[in-house]
C-alpha cells in the first residue's frame, strides 16, 4: 500500500476489472472520492478539475457566449464506431458549434445504476477523455450520482458545453431565406443504422459504423470562407427530415429537396429497406446541414469537401417562399411528396 493511499485513507485501489458500482460511489464519502480520483480525475485530468472545487472558473475571450446541454441515453452503450462516452462529447460540442461558436469547455454529469460494471464505466470515461482531447475541448467540472438497481439503465450522461461566437457571426434557425441553398455535409443514416444493427444483432455483410464526430473544426473553416451562413444544424434525432421541418417553421419558409442529390451509403440504404426505415428520418451524429445564400453555396461546398468530415458534401435542395412552411421532395420519378415531421419513434434510445 503506497504512502499516497495511506494519506488519502483508502484501503485498496478501485477494482476496475471485477468491481461494480454500488451506492457508496454516490454517497459523498470516501468511496465516491476514490472513484473520482482514480477514474474521472485520472482520465479528464486538467488544472480546473485538479482544483477540486464544485465549479470551474475560466477566462472567456470576447464575443457572445453559446451554451448547450444534452442528455445521452443510448442503448446499447457500445456500438460500431463509438459508444455513449464519445457520443456525449461530440453531441454537445456539435450543438455549440452549430451557432458558429468555438467550443471551449464541457461539463459532464453521470447517473450510474447500482451494479454497473466498473470496467465498462472505465471504458466509457476513457472514451470521453480521448474524444475531448482530440477535439481540444476539456471537461472541467462534473457530478456523479448513483441510483438503486432497477431504477436506471447502466449509465446516463449529461454534458453541457460553452463556447464563444465570433463578432459578425449570426447563425440561427430563424435566418433561412427564400432562395437559400441547402447543403449537407455527408451521407445520412450511418449512426441510427449502426445502433439498430447492434441492438438487433443483425449480421450485415458490410460493417456499418456510427458517424459520431466533432464538427467544430469543419464549421470554423466554413465560417472563414463565408461568414454570413444563415443556418447550421446537426440532424440528430428525427434525422434530416425533422431538422428541416424545424428550420422551415422557425424561418417561415418552404423547402424543396432533390431525392437523387441526397447522399446515402448503399449499405445503409439496403439496411433501411430491410428494417422498414426511411433514411431521411434516421439519426446522424457527425453530419451538418447548412442553409446559405446562393452566392456562397459553391464556395462552401469546396471548403466542406476539402475537410475529412465533409468529403461527401452535396447541395440537396433550396428554400423558397411558402406560407404553409412545407418541406417537399422531388422524387427520382419526377413527382413530389411531402416530407413531414417524424410521427412516433423510428429508433428508440438512439442518442
Amino acid at each position: 500500500m503506497s504512502d499516497a493511499t495511506v494519506r488519502k485513507g483508502y484501503i485498496r485501489p478501485v477494482d476496475f476489472k471485477h468491481g461494480r458500482v454500488d451506492m457508496t460511489h454516490g454517497g459523498g464519502g470516501r468511496a465516491m472520492a476514490q472513484l473520482i480520483d482514480e477514474l474521472f480525475l485520472a482520465a479528464f485530468d486538467n488544472d480546473w478539475l485538479r482544483a477540486a472545487n464544485d465549479q470551474a472558473c475560466f477566462a472567456v475571450p470576447g464575443g457572445r457566449i453559446a451554451m448547450a446541454t444534452d442528455a445521452h441515453v443510448v442503448s446499447p452503450l457500445f456500438f460500431p464506431g463509438g459508444d455513449i462516452g464519445c457520443l456525449s462529447v461530440h453531441g454537445t460540442i456539435n450543438d455549440v458549434a452549430m451557432s458558429g461558436a468555438k467550443p471551449l469547455y464541457l461539463s459532464a454529469s453521470f447517473i450510474l445504476e447500482e451494479g454497473f460494471a466498473l470496467a465498462d464505466l472505465k471504458r466509457i470515461v476513457e472514451s470521453m477523455a480521448r474524444a475531448a482531447r482530440e477535439a481540444g475541448v476539456p471537461i472541467v467540472t462534473g457530478d456523479t450520482k448513483v441510483v438503486e438497481s432497477g431504477k436506471g439503465d447502466g449509465v446516463f450522461i449529461t454534458t453541457t458545453g460553452v463556447g464563444v461566437v465570433p463578432e459578425g457571426v449570426n447563425i440561427s434557425g430563424d435566418r433561412a431565406q427564400p432562395g437559400d441553398a441547402i447543403l449537407l455535409s455527408g451521407s445520412l443514416g450511418d449512426h441510427g443504422v449502426a445502433i439498430m444493427a447492434q441492438r438487433e444483432s443483425l449480421g450485415f455483410e458490410t460493417r456499418i459504423e456510427s458517424d459520431t464526430a466533432a464538427l467544430h473544426e469543419l464549421v470554423a473553416r466554413m465560417i472563414e470562407a463565408a461568414p454570413d451562413i444563415h443556418v447550421l444544424r446537426d440532424p440528430t434525432r428525427g434525422g434530416l427530415a425533422t431538422t428541416l421541418n424545424e428550420i422551415a417553421r422557425q424561418s417561415g419558409v418552404g423547402m424543396l429537396l432533390r431525392e437523387t442529390a441526397i447522399p446515402v451509403r448503399q449499405e445503409v440504404a439496403a439496411a433501411c429497406e430491410f428494417l422498414g426505415l426511411d433514411p431521411l428520418y434516421v439519426a446522424n451524429e457527425g453530419k451538418l446541414v447548412c442553409l446559405c445564400a446562393e452566392r456562397d453555396a459553391e464556395r462552401l461546398l469546396e471548403v466542406m469537401r476539402a475537410h475529412p468530415l465533409g468529403r461527401e458534401a452535396a447541395r440537396v435542395g433550396s428554400a423558397h417562399a411558402d406560407p404553409h412552411h412545407f418541406v417537399q421532395m422531388e422524387t427520382g420519378f419526377g413527382g413530389k411528396r411531402i416530407v413531414d415531421w417524424l410521427t412516433g419513434e423510428q429508433l428508440p434510445r438512439i442518442c
